[in-house]
Order: C-alpha cells, then structure tokens, then sequence
C-alpha cells in the first residue's frame, strides 16, 4: 500500500497493518496515532524511535506469535498475512538434514538457557548463517541475549513494515 493510503486508513485498519509487522501495542499505537506521515523516511524513522522504547516483557508476549526458526510453518492464530510474511523470510532457509538436526538441538540449548525461543532475522541469511549465530548467541548472557532478541525483533518489524507500506 502506498504511504498515502497508509495515512487515510481509519485508525483500526491502520493498527491492523502495523500489527502484521509486530504485536507490541505500543509501537502500534503509536504509529498508528503518529499518523499522517510526510515521507516513507519519516515513518521509518518513527518505527525505528518507538522500536528503542521496546521493554523486555513487551517483547517476550511477542516471542509467541513468532515459529521457531527451521519451522516453515507460523502459528494458526496470526493472521494470513503475518503466516505469509513468516513464511516468506524463511523460505529462502535451505536445510540439509544435517543442518536441520543442529538448528533443532540448537533451539532446545537455546529454550532451556534462556527460557524462550530463538528470535533472528531470517530474510537474507543462509541456514549456515542462522546456525552460527545460534551457536554464538548460545554464550551470551540473559541481559546481552534480550537486547539482541529485541534488536532481532525490531529488525523483522521494521523489513515487514518496508513491505507494507511504500512511498
């Protein structure tokens, strides 16, 4: 959609559109409120701002709506267009069996570290890229590994908000 429209939704529709990006209600909110923006740079920019504001228990009610990475298929409660978006930044993750084995046991360590899932940004990466970082993210501290899950999150809302909405 254009930026145009963007800014001429009603405010439900336009919380629709950033909730396909991210499920945190302040970020939606407001962006939502921050409406009409002048340039495509001026929403990114606000995206990007609110993204700094992300406590960690906002963004750990989100780790639920996003699928472990390896798994292709996103959760049956998001809406087609956030299954689709899942489904897109991990097609692209080509799994040998080899691969696959070491990210499922890698996502276990990780689970049962830190106590939530393995959040990165998939679009772009290699499965050998994705199971490195996983492996060295697997040393982190908890505080070191929730800045970087929010940095992953915030990465992942700001490339489905570049796909939602155009200038």
């Amino acid at each position: 959609m254009q930026l145009n429209e963007f800014n001429q939704l009603d405010t439900a529709e336009a919380k629709q559109i950033l909730k396909n990006c991210v499920h945190i209600p302040s970020w939606i909110d407001n962006l939502s409120q921050a409406r009409p923006y002048q340039s495509l740079a001026s929403l990114e920019s606000s995206a990007r701002e609110n993204i700094d504001t992300w406590t960690w228990r906002e963004v750990e009610e989100t780790l639920v709506f996003h699928p472990r990475i390896g798994e292709k298929k996103a959760a049956n409660h998001l809406s087609e267009k956030e299954q689709n978006f899942s489904a897109k930044e991990q097609s692209a993750v080509d799994l040998s069996e080899d691969t696959s084995t070491a990210l499922y046991q890698g996502n276990v360590d990780y689970e049962q570290k830190f106590g939530f899932i393995f959040l990165i940004r998939a679009a772009g990466r290699s499965a050998e890229q994705i199971l490195a970082e996983l492996q060295r993210r697997l040393s982190n501290d908890l505080q070191t590994e929730q800045a970087e899950v929010i940095h992953q999150l915030g990465e992942i809302a700001l490339l489905r908000l570049q796909s939602e909405v155009q200038a």
